[in-house]
Formats: C-alpha cells, sequence, structure tokens
C-alpha cells in the first residue's frame, strides 16, 4: 500500500466519524502506520512477491498426495522384521518412554503387533516397500523416502491442521497459500493452488476441514480452490442460461469500475481480492471445463494409472488431472485421500486405500518423468502422522488395527530437486521413535520452500502486530541430505 492510498485512508476513516477527540485521531495515525508496516509488498509479472525467488529454484510447482488418516508405515515403509518375536508382548517401558497414546487405547495393554506383511528391497536403491504397493516397488529408485518425521500432536484435526499451515490451531495459511502469496502462478486462467478430494466408493467418516487449504490471515484470494466431481467442477462459476457472453463482460467490467473506487477509498485487500477474482472467474468459464475434459487423453494413459481412472472424482482421475494442471503452470496441487484411519480391520481397509492410491501415485511419477516434468516438479506422499507398533483390540486377530503415532512416520518424495533412490533417517527397532536424522514437520516445511526458491524465514506475513511465517518461531531445519 502506497503513501496516497493511506492518505485517502485515514481520510475516508476520518470523515466516516464524527466529534473525533485528539486522542481518536492520533490512534487513526497509529493505524496507517500499523497498515504501512502490513501491506503487501510489491507484485511481480505472474502476481508474486517481486523479491521472490531469494535463489533459484530447483522446482517450479508441488503436486502433494495427502493421505488423510495417518498410513501405517509398518506395513508399508518400515521394514521390522525383528518384532516377530515381540508378538503379543508388552512394549518395553525403555522404548515408550512414558507417551501418551489416545484414549482409544489408553486402557489396555501396549502388546506388540508384527507387521502384516512381507517386505521387497526394491531397485537399485534397495528401498524397503511392503508388498500391498507392489506398482510402488516399480519407481523405487525415483522416490526418497524421509523415515524419521514427526510431530507433535496425536489426534487427527490438529495434527493436519499442523501437517498443511505449521500450527496446530485453526487461522494460519495453509502451505500452498503461502505458496500461492509469495509465488503466484504461471497461468493467469487458473488459481495458483487448485484442492481436490477423493470420490470414495464407500462413505468415509472422517471430515477433511477447509481451514486446511485456506488463507488464513493472507487475503482470501490466496486460499484453495477446490474442483468438484460433479457437473459443475467449481461451484457458482456457470453463468445462468440464457446470459450472452458479451453481456457477462459488461457486467464485470461495471463492477470492477466500482469496486476499484472503492477500493481507493478504504485501501480493503478484500475488495481488491473481489476484483481479481470476478476476472479469474471469468476465464476459469473456458479454462476449466477444457482441464477437466479428459476425452483427449489417450487410452494408454487411463491404462497407466490404473482401472479407476475412469472415475470421474477417484484418487486415480485426480492423479492425471493433478498432472494436466502442473502442465498448466498451476503452483500448488493437492489431492485429499481420506480413511487411512485403521483402528480396526487393518489387514482389509489399509489393502483397500493402496489398491485406490498404489497404481495411480506410481504413474503420476512414471508420467512426469516421461513428459520431462519431474525434474522441476516436487511431489510429496504422505500423511499427518503415522501408526503404533501394538494392537488397538486383540493383536492377533484379523479385527484388531493400530492408533495414532507422531513419533516416528514415513512420507516419500519425488522430483523437484531432492536425491532419487534414498532413504533419509530410521527408528527404532519398533517403529516407535525416530533413531537418525529426525524430520520435524517445520523442517520439512522449510525444505519444500527452500526447493522453491525461499528462504522459509524471509517469507513473512504482518498481521496482529506479528511478522508471521510458515515455520513459526521454533527452530527449523533444511534438510540438505535429501538435496540433489
Amino acid at each position: 500500500m502506497n503513501s496516497e492510498r493511506l492518505s485517502l485512508t485515514r481520510r475516508y476513516f476520518l470523515g466516516q466519524c464524527t466529534g473525533l477527540s485528539l486522542g481518536a485521531m492520533a490512534l487513526s495515525q497509529k493505524l496507517g502506520q500499523v497498515s504501512a508496516a502490513g501491506a503487501e509488498p510489491m507484485r511481480n509479472a505472474i502476481g508474486g512477491l517481486d523479491a521472490l525467488p531469494h535463489f533459484a529454484p530447483k522446482a517450479k510447482r508441488v503436486i502433494f498426495l495427502t493421505q488423510s488418516g495417518g498410513p501405517s508405515q509398518l506395513e508399508l515403509f518400515d521394514e521390522k522384521p525383528g518384532l516377530m518375536k515381540w508378538a503379543g508382548i508388552e512394549l518395553p517401558d525403555s522404548v515408550r518412554q512414558g507417551q501418551r497414546v489416545t484414549t482409544m487405547t489408553a486402557n489396555q495393554k501396549q502388546l506388540v503387533m508384527p507387521p502384516r506383511v512381507k517386505f521387497a528391497r526394491c531397485g537399485k536403491s534397495g528401498a524397503t516397500i511392503g508388498e500391498w504397493l507392489p506398482h510402488l516397488r516399480e519407481v523405487a529408485d525415483d522416490l526418497c523416502f524421509i523415515k524419521s518425521m514427526h510431530t507433535d500432536e496425536i489426534n487427527h484435526a490438529p495434527a493436519m491442521t499442523k501437517f498443511l499451515t505449521g500450527h496446530q490451531l485453526p487461522g494460519r495459511p495453509s502451505m500452498g497459500a503461502w505458496l500461492s502469496y509469495g509465488l503466484g502462478s504461471e497461468n493467469r486462467n487458473l488459481p495458483d493452488y487448485l484442492v481436490m478430494i477423493s470420490k470414495m466408493q464407500r462413505p468415509s467418516d472422517q471430515p477433511l476441514y477447509d481451514h486446511y487449504w485456506g488463507s488464513g490471515f493472507l487475503p482470501s484470494r490466496y486460499q484453495g480452490v477446490k474442483l468438484r466431481n460433479s457437473k459443475d467442477p467449481v461451484l457458482y462459476l456457470s453463468d445462468p442460461d440464457g446470459l450472452p457472453r458479451d453481456l457477462r463482460r459488461g457486467m464485470l467490467n461495471g463492477l470492477a469500475e466500482l469496486n476499484q473506487q472503492r477500493l481507493v477509498e478504504t485501501g480493503d485487500p478484500e475488495i481488491a481480492t473481489r476484483i481479481r477474482q470476478y476476472e479469474m472467474a471469468y476465464r476459469m468459464q473456458t479454462s476449466i471445463p477444457e482441464l477437466t475434459d479428459l476425452s483427449g487423453e489417450p487410452e494408454e494413459v487411463f491404462d497407466l494409472y490404473g482401472p479407476d481412472s475412469r472415475r470421474a472424482g477417484s484418487y486415480a482421475a485426480n492423479c492425471i488431472l493433478a498432472r494436466r494442471l502442473a502442465e498448466r503452470g498451476v503452483r500448488f496441487i493437492q489431492l485429499f485421500h481420506p480413511d487411512w484411519d485403521h483402528h480396526s480391520r487393518l489387514t482389509s481397509w489399509c489393502t483397500a486405500r493402496c489398491r485406490d492410491t498404489d497404481q495411480p501415485s506410481a504413474a503420476l511419477i512414471k508420467d512426469l518423468k516421461r513428459r520431462g516434468m519431474l525434474d522441476d516438479t516436487l511431489v510429496i506422499w504422505g500423511g499427518e502422522f503415522g501408526r503404533g507398533v501394538a494392537g488397538q483390540g486383540k493383536w492377533d486377530s484379523p479385527e484388531a488395527g493400530r492408533d495414532h503415532h507422531p513419533r516416528c512416520f514415513t512420507m516419500w518424495m519425488a522430483g523437484g530437486g531432492v536425491k532419487p533412490g534414498i532413504t533419509y533417517g530410521s527408528t527404532d527397532d519398533f517403529s516407535f521413535n525416530t533413531a537418525e536424522n529426525p524430520v520435524h514437520v517445520r523442517d520439512l516445511h522449510a525444505t519444500v520452500l527452500h526447493l522453491l526458491g525461499i528462504d522459509h524465514e524471509q517469507l513473512t506475513f504482518r498481521a496482529q502486530g506479528l511478522d508471521f511465517r510458515l515455520t513459526g518461531v521454533e527452530s527449523s531445519k533444511i534438510v540438505r541430505g535429501i538435496m540433489a
């Protein structure tokens, strides 16, 4: 906000008040100073900040394959063959170290349940991947596994909120919103940040809250736009029947003039957002139908992504859309696949989620790679936490599951400047604590920003008198050991 706009804003404020005392006038001056400190910096031609990137980026965009519910690292990636001799034995106090469990298992003994799968060492890298993920085994040498992830929250909503926004309480911008604010988009006809949620074939009782992709205290133009799996992929985008295109254009021109006058008077950033979003919606009336029409994709693409890829809204179909969005320069693409919360019937429900996601996730890596896009597209796969080594329920029953576990879990990344074919970090013999190279969620955020050319300590936004950043005020490190 420049000095002229600040002056107009103060005049508008004073003009709306009568009988102001000198003290109130002094307060208005102070408010002007706060506005100046919190004003948005100058923005470049693609909508990002002029100062960004801080250094040469290794990645241009992110595809975040968010697995909501807490996938079990013990069955998928973190092989612990030694657990067989501990089957049915209580977890030693020296391992648990007094760490809490949820109320769902707090009143039962913590009896060790060995992994229910066989593992194989895959590719030249020798990465350990469970038998429920056969397609991912084929791209093992393209993946970077982080087996020492950890977080602070033990329940879904606060853990996912922290996983995506850096703080357990709602109200902070999501990672995608921060990148939209900082870097903008390479496509003026699509939003910087798009979200897709899998259409499940059975009902899921796990909610996905809008604040997971919200803009928090950033202007609302930076929030994620949700693509729905329905006739109207974006709500309220279509014109009413009988409204000619040229008439809509004239209406928007008139609205823009009125909104611009109001913006000059008040300096309200939400008015600037309104102007931009009206124009974006107008352009999306053409770009969204073209994006979501998969009829032009060759048959071999559907074969690559698997039998579910023709079902609109499926994880597989959304992976194809993610690749199409990446091709169009969208900055942050986020897929949510829920129902990984396997407190019971682990062998039934976890295998089902693997069937949903295994082939499409591997196909996305293959597809980006063959198109020459993997090098500058950062793909991230993971959930808000992992699962505990103790069985929930009767450990040796087919009905047994696993409880939440934030102390260690596994994620993988590919492309976008990370080393392919490596495993970083490790856990103890029980996959209960990190043993080597722990990576906190804050460290993940700092590293993702770094790969996109951003110093995480310098990307800030002033709100409520404070300079906020994605990684917060606690210590965060860039995980250089995974960088190519």
